[in-house]
């Protein structure tokens, strides 16, 4: 697919644009209103086969929760393994379309690798996240941004005091819950562990203050998240924060995301992910 098309639709999705500008615009590139159309069910996502594992696998239980934020109950989706254990924790950050069954298949996929995964619904303060994409990602522009840190420094303390939890609590965020795993190593020195799939980097300044080793994943066709990666990684050196990066070639923005259409990377998916859970498994260990 055309770049220029990849990138007006990450305008879309981020700055955000208007939709009628958006497919003004998209029909521009694609030659017209009916082509723009078609083109529509490549871009967006689609949820209708979001579950890589099944809401009801045997080997999980999953459930909704609430746990006790800075701005009140905070709704979550929760799957754990069956069987008995005390095992590390990690929270799964959504991306700014809120909390959607992708995210739920994300939460299960960290369940099943033996880890108590909570995806929490940072819409929470607003009322959830709500059944139009659009209206979740204009609502996730008008979040607090420092409540929802509080949000989830709430997750961790909530974690680490459950009985099934070994004390150790990490995170994985996509997109704009990327930037989200960021802000909480800056602000949570009790967390373990994070990884940052094409999320916004913090300010350099705030890289001293990371106690988690960090794993970050990065789209080569990204410009937008990667002019601001040198400066966070140098500070991180600087800092002496145990890290490590990993860019993807012929990559997009939202590569690992399975709803995505054009720009999942079945291949850049697949090793992100296997070094994300080999990575939770050295750091989260009892």
């Amino acid at each position: 697919m055309d770049q220029r098309i990849i990138d007006l639709y990450d305008e879309y999705t981020h700055r955000p644009l208007d939709r009628r500008v958006f497919l003004r615009r998209l029909a521009d590139l694609a030659g017209g209103t009916a082509a723009a159309i078609a083109l529509l069910p490549l871009l967006e996502n689609s949820y209708a086969f979001a579950a890589t594992i099944a809401a009801d696998d045997a080997r999980l239980a999953a459930e909704r929760v609430h746990y006790p934020g800075a701005t009140g109950p905070v709704t979550g989706y929760l799957a754990r393994p069956r069987a008995e254990g005390r095992r590390g924790a990690v929270i799964v950050i959504h991306e700014n379309r809120g909390l959607n069954a992708h995210i739920e298949d994300v939460a299960r996929r960290v369940a099943v690798a033996g880890h108590v995964a909570l995806a929490a619904d940072l819409l929470s303060p607003s009322g959830g996240t709500p059944a139009d994409a659009d209206a979740a990602r204009d609502a996730i522009g008008k979040l607090d941004g420092a409540a929802t840190v509080r949000n989830l420094v709430a997750a961790v303390a909530w974690l680490k005091a459950r009985a099934d939890s070994n004390g150790r609590v990490g995170a994985v965020g996509f997109c704009w819950g990327g930037g989200m795993v960021n802000r909480l190593a800056v602000a949570a020195p009790d967390l373990a562990a994070g990884v940052v799939f094409y999320g916004l980097s913090p300010a350099a300044e705030d890289a001293a203050k990371i106690k988690a080793r960090m794993l970050m994943h990065y789209a080569s066709n990204d410009d937008r998240i990667n002019a601001t990666v040198p400066g966070y990684e140098a500070a991180l050196k600087a800092a002496g924060v145990a890290h490590s990066i990993h860019h993807y070639p012929g990559t997009q923005h939202a590569f690992h995301n399975d709803t995505a259409g054009e720009r999942y990377n079945a291949a850049a998916a697949r090793l992100a992910w296997e070094r994300t859970i080999a990575f939770f498994q050295a750091t989260l260990a009892g």
